[in-house]
């Protein structure tokens, strides 16, 4: 017994000295630096990519998000929720106006200073944070006010929780204000300005942020190469949310919902059209959900059950595929906006989508199809079923007589007189009389 003690002990030291050296390893192993573009206006789409991102990023053990911003602005609604994961984010998030000529306008002031790290690159601007209406219009009386006033609160606390320029935030939106890029540095409304990725993380790489109410090293050492260069991975929008994000320009929503609403009116004065129900339907919900009127997932929620009922129309309706067409449209948009893989932890793969809507698009052919051919075919039924059928004349038609068409003796009328055995045609019927004519050879 005494003498296993010795290996126990020799095998305990191997395995502190193998974890010692996992840890040390794991801390000097080289990282990353996550990056996300935002280059357009602010819109339900821009503020799931960003939620998305963020939670991406922590998973993958990123050092830092950088998002690099340029916008004229954006809904108020979609601002505060990117504000909130911003505030809130598990890692440190940098914001960084650029390229030189960007800005960060209206809604890009509250998120630029959301950023644990807030930078501009030379050439930028900021600024203009003033609440307006969709169109960009005053929103004048006791509205406006309510409107400004709480606006001007969300920037002071912004500006108050990350230590910036709480003045300058609340001129922002009362003024309407809108400065420089080293302006905005030299009055700590930003905390730098950097020509590019690698000058700012070199500058702030051993910095110490507030992470969820932790003091948190940056430690962005680790992202660079030999270099000196960071190791930057690109995140990329999801398909729907890039559909989305072109839906959610105001001016393109607005239209959308205005297209819907006429659809809808059009089909219900004048019953019976179909295609103007179907795209106003779609519209429609297009159009909400991009105003952030309808959550993505009930968005996509009521696209599918649009198309659903468009396929089930179509059975009943004889709309020549037009109700199925737009039935599978709405069904496959739908599908890729229902589920949220970051916030509920479902999702459904793209190519089983595909595989659905093109399964469903090669029944509906082949249904067409069927349908299509039984409509041309001949009838053979009924007194219709007689034209053209082929007879042969047993009592000489003078220009009465009779005929033998199917088996069964005919009352017919010739257009001449035909002899007796001779082969005829059926070009009409009138009750138990057939008119016929000599049959071609």
């Amino acid at each position: 017994m005494t003498g296993r003690h010795p290996v126990r002990t020799t095998l305990a030291a191997l395995v502190l000295l193998g974890l010692a050296a996992t840890a040390a390893a794991t801390g000097d192993a080289p990282t990353t630096v996550a990056r996300i573009v935002i280059d357009g206006t602010i819109n339900p789409a821009v503020g799931d990519f960003v939620h998305e991102s963020i939670a991406r990023a922590a998973r993958d053990g990123a050092a830092a998000l950088v998002i690099q911003l340029d916008t004229p602005g954006g809904l108020l609604q979609t601002t505060r929720g990117i504000v909130k994961d911003l505030l809130a984010a598990p890692l440190p998030v940098i914001v960084y106006v650029a390229p030189s000529g960007a800005g960060a306008g209206s809604a890009g002031v509250f998120i630029t200073m959301a950023g644990h790290i807030a930078a501009m690159a030379p050439g930028t601007s900021i600024g203009a944070a003033h609440p307006v209406g969709g169109q960009g219009e005053t929103i004048d009386g006791v509205l406006g006010v309510k409107i400004e006033n709480s606006t001007a609160s969300f920037s002071e606390a912004i500006a108050r929780q990350r230590g910036r320029n709480v003045e300058w935030a609340v001129k922002a939106v009362r003024e309407s204000v809108s400065i420089t890029a080293d302006e905005a540095a030299r009055i700590g409304v930003v905390d730098l300005v950097a020509r590019d990725i690698d000058a700012l993380v070199g500058a702030v790489r051993d910095r110490t942020v507030d992470v969820a109410g932790v003091s948190r090293g940056l430690d962005l050492g680790r992202a660079l190469d030999p270099d000196g260069h960071v190791r930057v991975q690109d995140y990329e929008m999801r398909l729907a949310q890039r559909i989305l994000n072109v839906l959610g320009d105001p001016n393109v929503a607005y239209l959308l919902m205005m297209a819907g609403l006429l659809g809808i009116f059009i089909e219900l004065t004048h019953p019976g059209f179909g295609l103007p129900g179907v795209v106003g339907g779609i519209c429609l919900l297009l159009g909400l959900t991009a105003l952030h009127i309808l959550s993505v997932n009930y968005g996509g929620l009521g696209l599918i059950m649009l198309g659903a009922a468009l396929l089930v129309a179509e059975v009943f309706l004889p709309s020549f595929g037009l109700l199925g067409v737009g039935g599978l449209v709405a069904f496959l948009i739908g599908s890729l906006f229902l589920f949220d893989r970051d916030g509920t932890g479902l999702a459904v793969d793209r190519s089983l989508i595909v595989g659905v809507g093109g399964g469903a698009a090669l029944i509906m052919l082949v249904l067409a199809t069927l349908v299509v051919r039984s409509q041309r075919g001949r009838v053979l039924g009924g007194s219709e079923g007689m034209i053209g059928e082929i007879g042969v004349v047993r009592q000489p038609l003078t220009p009465v007589g009779t005929v033998v068409v199917r088996g069964e003796h005919w009352n017919a009328i010739g257009e001449s007189p035909i002899d007796a055995g001779a082969s005829v045609e059926v070009v009409e019927v009138a009750g138990l009389t057939l008119h016929v004519r000599p049959a071609r050879s």
